[in-house]
């Protein structure tokens, strides 16, 4: 493969980008430097909101794309475009339903911020990581005046054992996707990343060929297929490096970083 191709690099964040603090490494923020002069334009991807994207990406987050709450926003260069959102009657119906699942933990994905019920101070203890802005509120089905990109639900010991099977009822309308070892999305029937992706590379004008994708839960399959250079984390999900052409190591071990260093030598050589 010729990775001097590369046009466009795109990377999930949490357990992939992100370590296991949470944290985005300096040796990334000095090879954004260099994809800079290369022409590689470089586009985040999470479930994440994205207030929380930002955050993490301070120093450069006019400088690249984003793909936010699973495709429902997305940021080109300077402009924003919310894409895909939640009726009042699929956040009715949604919440309804997961506040009689014990140990269900509802976040309500807004566009300003995200919202919660809940109290908890050791659930909000670990939420705070993934939300920069937020309100907890009295009933998230009496939330207005906002944009509703989707519906994050937390499970302290595993979202795809207690959350995903009460939650796929939900499915013949909307999008049910679990989307890392604690988290459970619902959503759109047609957001996802890839959906977000598909639209950014048309408007770069960037193929599929020209495209690297990371990533390492089930909400990154869509967009993984859109790229010809496509990875799984080591520590990716077992449908993930299904999907994925190639792997590479894992994200305490700066698997994005390592590829990415194969890039840029290209580029030179």
């Amino acid at each position: 493969m010729s990775l001097s191709k590369v046009k466009l690099i795109v990377s999930d964040m949490d357990g992939t980008l992100l370590n296991n603090d949470s944290q985005v490494s300096t040796r990334f923020f000095n090879q954004f430097t260099e994809l800079k002069k290369h022409n590689i334009h470089f586009v985040a991807a999470s479930g994440r909101q994205y207030q929380s994207i930002t955050d993490k990406l301070n120093t450069i987050k006019d400088e690249i794309s984003i793909i936010a709450e699973n495709g429902g926003i997305m940021k080109l260069q300077s402009e924003e475009h919310i894409l895909l959102q939640l009726t009042k009657e699929d956040i009715h119906k949604a919440v309804k339903l997961l506040r009689k699942v014990p140990g269900a933990n509802i976040v309500l994905c807004g566009r300003k911020a995200a919202y919660i019920e809940t109290k908890d101070p050791v659930f909000i203890s670990k939420f705070e990581n993934y939300y920069a802005e937020y309100e907890i509120v009295d009933d998230l089905t009496h939330v207005t005046n906002d944009h509703f990109l989707k519906i994050a639900v937390y499970h302290q010991e595993s979202s795809e054992a207690f959350l995903l099977p009460e939650a796929k009822t939900l499915s013949t309308s909307l999008q049910v996707i679990v989307s890392g070892k604690n988290w459970l999305d619902i959503s759109h029937a047609d957001a996802n990343k890839g959906y977000a992706l598909k639209l950014l590379q048309k408007q770069l004008g960037i193929s599929e060929a020209e495209t690297m994708v990371f990533g390492d839960y089930n909400n990154d399959l869509q967009m993984l297929k859109l790229g010809h250079y496509s990875y799984a984390m080591e520590n990716a999900h077992t449908e993930v490096k299904k999907v994925a052409r190639f792997q590479t190591k894992s994200n305490s071990e700066e698997g994005v970083e390592s590829i990415i260093d194969q890039v840029l030598n290209s580029k030179l050589a």
